[in-house]
């Protein structure tokens, strides 16, 4: 392995460790009544929000339109996402200071793919969310669902909701983008 191709693994598994002090994605919704917005955070292995009433906020708004609370100690990927995480640190930076392609690239494979999987699974999560609603709500509003956009903005009836990835999902982004640059490195030619 080249050298730069080993400090890119060692500097992509250690980027990892900032998941476990900023959240990975935010969610905001932003109404009339709400002109400060409500802000979720989804961290690693929580969620919570911008004050210690937001996911109660969110929960009563929920329960009008027929949507589930959302319990966090109930969301299974909160409990084994950690461990996840750090068997992708420990597994990088062994691969890394051993400098077997073979490692390596098993190493990059691997987290891709988990990146990509954990993307999908938050979409599913919140595709359960905004189209498995109670038919008994206070508000029905015949064909509409409340799915937020998985990047982005979107109306949900009067409410902007915005979702994107958040410092800690930005920089499990980076990892994996310099984790695949190694890619590229090793095929330069010397």
């Amino acid at each position: 392995m080249k050298k730069q191709s080993t400090i890119l693994i060692i500097i992509s598994a250690l980027l990892l460790l900032g998941v476990f002090f900023k959240p990975l994605w935010y969610i905001e919704l932003e109404a009339p009544q709400y002109p400060e917005g409500i802000v979720m955070y989804i961290h690693v292995n929580k969620i919570d929000g911008a004050d210690d009433n937001t996911i109660a906020n969110v929960n009563i708004l929920n329960h009008y339109i027929g949507m589930k609370y959302i319990v966090p100690e109930s969301i299974p990927e909160l409990t084994y996402f950690p461990y996840v995480i750090i068997g992708l640190i420990v597994t990088g930076l062994v691969a890394g200071f051993s400098k077997k392609k073979a490692l390596v690239y098993g190493w990059i494979v691997i987290f891709t793919l988990l990146c990509v999987v954990g993307i999908y699974d938050f979409y599913l999560w919140e595709y359960d969310y905004g189209h498995n609603l109670d038919p008994e709500a206070p508000i029905i509003v015949e064909g509409m669902t409340y799915q937020p956009p998985l990047f982005g903005t979107k109306w949900l009836l009067n409410f902007k909701a915005t979702s994107y990835p958040h410092i800690g999902g930005i920089m499990m982004g980076i990892s994996v983008f310099l984790a695949n640059a190694v890619w590229f490195v090793q095929r330069k030619k010397s």
